[in-house]
């Protein structure tokens, strides 16, 4: 018999409705005043949904103390929930703050375990409030104090390894930004290198006519813009789709080493994302997107278009306001520093390194984050199932 076998053996559960265990509060009392918010200030502001920290205000009325007394913030509309231990003020009314009524018979951070084994069971368009018409009534399972304080400490672990892992990642990209900027920085006044412009380093070919319609199971690969920043890193040797082979007789193609540039997002960090096509068949290429024709080191332009010098160029060549655009004659113009081709690949060779560590879904900490989540995610729901009937041991 295993730990977690041991753990639940012979336990005896009460069901009890959501409600007779917890308490909740309208944040009303905390709500911010201000919208002046600044990463100097001290105290969050709390939304309810995936946002979550809106910023930091300098309001020091009106905080509610959850380092004192936790909270569990549920939005009242998704049902998102988190755990939160640190004062903070709220910005959505849309929110239920709920704590236990008896700390010694439900624990909160079991119930807030357990909150997260259930699906949301919302209808896509329902916008009615959820805890007292719906979560309120469900019924929760109580097993004796000790064994929540075990399955909360079990839990913990998964969740303390997951955050470290997740500040480890925060800080290798900041060390990787840190290293790519020094790197792709160059004096214009010396250092031997030419700066050219694009239009003079290589030949910008607009995608043309591919839509998502046009998509089928297999046949010759082929990337959408939007694919380019929800889906693709980098760099890639493989598509996500693909279009049949008579379709892709009108699609413009790119071909290995060529960058593939997405012209069109909604926001100024999306757009001009690229991706470098590394597979050895060509593929086709949407509109709203350039195929870059060159002869550098691909990897070395694709990590020159993430710095800090080709957002500021960018962001002052960007046109229109819900849809952003950067036409192809501002991609020609935009200067670039070119080093000798070995030079080129020693700064590739570094930075591959470090996008391999900080980006790599097959290799490196995202694929050890992913990996702990899903091993926190099984354990939590084993711990978490108890059968609707009293065991007897």
């Amino acid at each position: 018999m295993n730990y977690i076998d041991k753990v639940l053996q012979g336990v005896a559960v009460e069901w009890k409705a959501l409600g007779e265990v917890c308490d909740y509060e309208q944040p009303t009392k905390y709500l911010v005043q201000s919208n002046n918010y600044n990463d100097r200030f001290k105290t969050p502001v709390l939304t309810a949904g995936k946002t979550f920290i809106l910023g930091y205000t300098d309001e020091t009325d009106g905080i509610y103390e959850a380092s004192k007394k936790p909270v569990i913030i549920f939005d009242d509309f998704t049902t998102a929930n988190k755990w939160v231990d640190f004062d903070f003020k709220a910005k959505s009314s849309a929110m239920k703050m709920i704590t236990s009524i008896d700390e010694s018979q439900a624990l909160l951070k079991y119930i807030y375990y357990w909150l997260n084994t259930l699906p949301s069971g919302l209808v896509e368009g329902d916008h009615k409030r959820q805890w007292i018409s719906n979560y309120a009534i469900k019924e929760i399972p109580i097993p004796p104090i000790h064994i929540q304080k075990e399955i909360v400490r079990i839990l913990d672990t998964f969740t303390e390894l997951t955050a470290e892992l997740t500040a480890e990642l925060t800080a290798r990209k900041q060390q990787y930004e840190y290293y790519r900027n020094k790197l792709l920085t160059f004096n214009k006044l010396g250092g031997g290198y030419k700066w050219l412009t694009m239009s003079k380093l290589g030949t910008f070919i607009r995608g043309n006519g591919l839509q998502k319609k046009d998509f089928t199971e297999r046949g010759v690969g082929c990337i959408h813009y939007g694919q380019i920043y929800t889906y693709y890193g980098n760099f890639t040797d493989t598509t996500k789709s693909f279009v049949s082979k008579e379709a892709a007789k009108k699609f413009r193609k790119a071909q290995k080493g060529d960058l593939i540039i997405a012209t069109t997002s909604e926001n100024v960090d999306d757009v001009c994302k690229t991706v470098v096509w590394l597979g050895e068949e060509e593929i086709c290429i949407s509109g709203e997107t350039y195929i870059f024709k060159h002869n550098q080191n691909p990897k070395y332009l694709a990590y020159y278009l993430q710095t800090p010098m080709f957002y500021d160029y960018k962001k002052q060549h960007i046109t229109g306001t819900k849809v952003i655009r950067v036409h192809g004659t501002k991609l020609e113009n935009f200067e670039i520093p070119v080093p000798p081709l070995e030079e080129q690949e020693r700064i590739v060779t570094i930075l591959d390194k470090f996008n391999i560590l900080t980006s790599s879904i097959s290799e490196g900490l995202p694929k050890e984050i992913e990996l702990r989540k899903k091993q926190y995610e099984y354990y939590r729901d084993l711990l978490l199932t108890f059968p609707t009937n009293n065991i007897e041991s």
